[in-house]
């Protein structure tokens, strides 16, 4: 073991620690607790109900191509793998990593109409077994499997399960030099100590043809993050559950025990508040009944002019389908907007070399999976009182169903805000005050990804844009230190963060979440165009100026020529427009990306992380639509090497001009930690829009009808008085 006491010091704690564990087996009680139960593996109720009694939202039939597998359908998935000829004998039933439907071919979705016989309902199965990866299309109607791909090693591994990674914490936190680090911190390892899984990143030959794991310790408190057990590190043969090397790197450094890190209410009701913190609960409420209808599958909504639908989705977390908008002035007929929308894949690399840190350099959607990680939405804390709810059907390790309450609610929302207004100067002769409320729907799940919360609603406006917002919270990843004050550090000295507590470092670290947008404006053959804005100079004696703002419009070819890297001295929007069909003044049809967050990587290329997500290299790429072509970071994410991802695929510089064409787009946010992202984070935010261009003939909701006081409800709270 690297890094452990002298052999005199060694043997008192092991016999210390062999006393500790023959009183640990008389109670049959694990030597240190496993966080993955506590991270990864909560499953909601399957018997119909939640914990309050309500009944679930759960469907037994589909009624829409979209609509996720039924609890019924994974049943039957089950049996039917169960009697493939390679998983029939007796323990040859492989692990199952995702279990999600296979949609069916976009021509086949397209055309369908409510009414219409289903297509053939399909599931796209990703499994591990005996060391080999399978990739099993599973048709349900015929009970057969279509097709068998067992994938070579190279292209990396399905995402971790609950299972798999609580037996990788147990084997570590069994390992008697865990046991002694822990002990020699001077915590308790039977009561005092909790050990999570974390993915390992691919760094070598010396992590081939093997899956790892990695498991780190904490001091058990309820804020456990803020109490790690600095340097110890733990790698796990995942397939094997041995432990492969035990590294101390931390002796010497103290365990933080800071006091105040207990965010729940419970505990923080106790400490006198102020005014400052103190708000009176507040609640929009509406008139009538709410404005969207859901249609009979629970997941097909129409509201405003907007019909979409919406799913939970293991992987992606939720998934945004058939986005088409009711055209006002086109006599009532519904327009395509967007094909598909989703998260597919969340990068998130530490910034600190060392030992016990370099291989955080996460893949959230492709290692953990968002919507594995979402878990029940708390009703309004999460989602306002007029939130409706969507349950989630997901597959175990062992194929069986269970159902996840809760983890999507759809909401219509009214913050104040304005969605068209203006007033005229009395100078024009005209007394004129217009302004018209903004109100949206919105569409929302939070994926509790180990230490960080990320929540993504998907906002659909009245006047057709879709606002897409990431928000950030929950707990810093942080390393314990020596320090407790900057004057105490020596110059020179790295900490890779901020100091934000007594012995605590918030790690500098990243985030790029990588969307995957299907456009289909007026339909699928679509054009990717930079408009980009350059400097004029005016002609000598042509005006009194001496330059203008020139707009320049270029059509993307190819693959190649739709690549963007983000520049603020560079000014360009991005449209995806449809040019075979103008507007009456000859402006084709189209919507555009308004980026937000655009923090880029500071990786070298080189740098094997930076490999595995090259798809971060740009903001901006365009690829022709291809149904195997979901994953940005490759459909195998775990341990991938980099030769399956968008970046790769893009290579081919495919032909992109008045074709099926994806928008994959990237925000990316740089995190420099703080003190008042301790104990725990305020939530920040991100959003980017595709918002409508020539796609109209006029503003869409001129004719919004504003408020008036008899249009709202009477509550019984207190009106805002001065």
């Amino acid at each position: 073991m690297e890094g452990f006491p002298s052999p005199k010091h060694l043997l008192l704690l092991l016999f210390t620690a062999a006393l500790l564990l023959v009183s640990l087996s008389l109670r049959s009680f694990p030597t240190i607790r496993s966080l993955s139960s506590h991270r990864y593996s909560f499953r909601g109720g399957s018997t119909g109900t939640d914990g309050s009694g309500e009944t679930l939202h759960v469907h037994k039939n589909p009624y829409h191509p979209l609509d996720p597998l039924t609890y019924n359908e994974i049943k039957a998935i089950r049996s039917i793998l169960a009697s493939h000829p390679d998983f029939a004998s007796p323990n040859t039933f492989p692990s199952i990593h995702s279990l999600s439907l296979l949609e069916p071919e976009k021509a086949v979705v397209l055309a369908w109409r409510p009414g219409d016989t289903l297509p053939p309902r399909r599931a796209l199965v990703v499994a591990y077994s005996a060391n080999h990866t399978h990739v099993l299309p599973v048709d349900i109607a015929s009970r057969s499997v279509l097709r068998h791909v067992v994938r070579a090693r190279p292209a990396g591994y399905p995402s971790l399960t609950p299972e798999e990674m609580e037996r990788a914490t147990k084997a570590a936190a069994a390992h008697p030099d865990v046991i002694n680090a822990v002990f020699y911190r001077g915590l308790n390892p039977s009561s005092g100590v909790v050990c999570g899984p974390l993915a390992s990143g691919w760094y070598g030959p010396e992590e081939e043809n093997r899956r790892v794991i990695k498991v780190q310790c904490y001091a058990k408190s309820p804020n456990f993050y803020m109490s790690p057990v600095e340097g110890l590190t733990v790698t796990v043969d995942v397939d094997t559950g041995g432990v492969i090397r035990v590294s101390d790197q931390g002796l010497g450094i103290p365990v933080p025990r800071n006091r105040d890190t207990d965010y729940r209410y419970e505990s923080q009701r106790r400490i006198p508040t102020t005014e400052a913190v103190a708000v009176n609960p507040m609640s929009m409420e509406q008139a009538g009944k709410p404005s969207m209808r859901v249609g009979a599958g629970g997941h097909a909504v129409q509201w405003a002019g907007w019909e979409v639908h919406i799913r939970p989705d293991a992987r992606a977390g939720m998934v945004v389908s058939r986005a088409r908008f009711r055209d006002p002035e086109g006599g009532g007929a519904w327009r395509d907007v967007m094909y598909k929308g989703m998260v597919s894949e969340l990068f998130v690399p530490y910034m600190d070399p060392g030992e016990g840190w370099y291989f955080k350099t996460y893949m959230d959607a492709g290692e953990y999976g968002m919507g594995t990680n979402a878990f029940p939405l708390l009703r309004l804390n999460d989602c306002p009182r007029n939130a409706i709810y969507m349950d989630a059907v997901f597959a175990a390790a062992d194929g069986t169903p269970f159902v996840r309450p809760d983890v999507v609610c759809v909401f219509e929302r009214y913050e104040g805000d304005v969605a068209w207004r203006h007033t005229e100067n009395p100078v024009s002769g005209y007394d004129i005050r217009e302004a018209r409320p903004k109100v949206t729907l919105v569409a929302r799940m939070v994926a509790s990804v180990g230490n960080y919360d990320y929540t993504v609603d998907w906002e659909f406006q009245m006047d057709g844009l879709i606002r897409v917002k990431v928000s950030l919270s929950g707990m810093l990843m942080v390393k314990a230190t020596r320090y407790g004050n900057l004057s105490q550090v020596p110059e020179g000295e790295d900490l890779y963060g901020t100091l934000v507590a007594d012995n605590i470092v918030g790690v500098v670290h990243d985030h790029f979440v990588t969307f995957y947008l299907d456009m289909d404006v007026d339909g699928p053959s679509n054009s990717f165009v930079k408009v980009h804005m350059e400097t004029q100079e005016t002609a000598p004696g042509e005006s009194p100026r001496k330059s203008y703002m020139k707009v320049v419009r270029e059509v993307a070819r190819t693959e190649e020529d739709a690549k963007v890297k983000l520049k603020l001295y560079d000014p360009s929007e991005f449209h995806v427009v449809n040019p075979s069909r103008l507007s009456k003044l000859g402006n084709p049809s189209g919507y555009k990306l308004v980026p937000g967050a655009t923090a880029a990587s500071l990786l070298d290329l080189d740098d094997p992380p930076q490999k595995r997500a090259a798809f971060t290299n740009n903001q901006i790429w365009v690829t022709p639509y291809n149904r195997s072509e979901e994953w940005a970071g490759g459909l195998l994410a775990y341990q991938s090497h980099g030769d399956d991802n968008l970046a790769v695929w893009s290579k081919r510089d495919r032909k992109i001009e008045n074709k099926d064409i994806v928008l994959w787009y990237t925000m990316g946010f740089h995190h420099v930690p703080c003190q008042e992202d301790y104990p725990i984070m305020p939530t920040v935010f991100s959003t980017f829009d595709l918002k409508p261009v020539n796609f109209f003939r006029i503003n869409p909701i001129i004719r919004a009808a504003p408020y008036t006081e008899e249009d709202l409800p009477v509550c019984n709270g207190v009106h805002a008085t001065l």
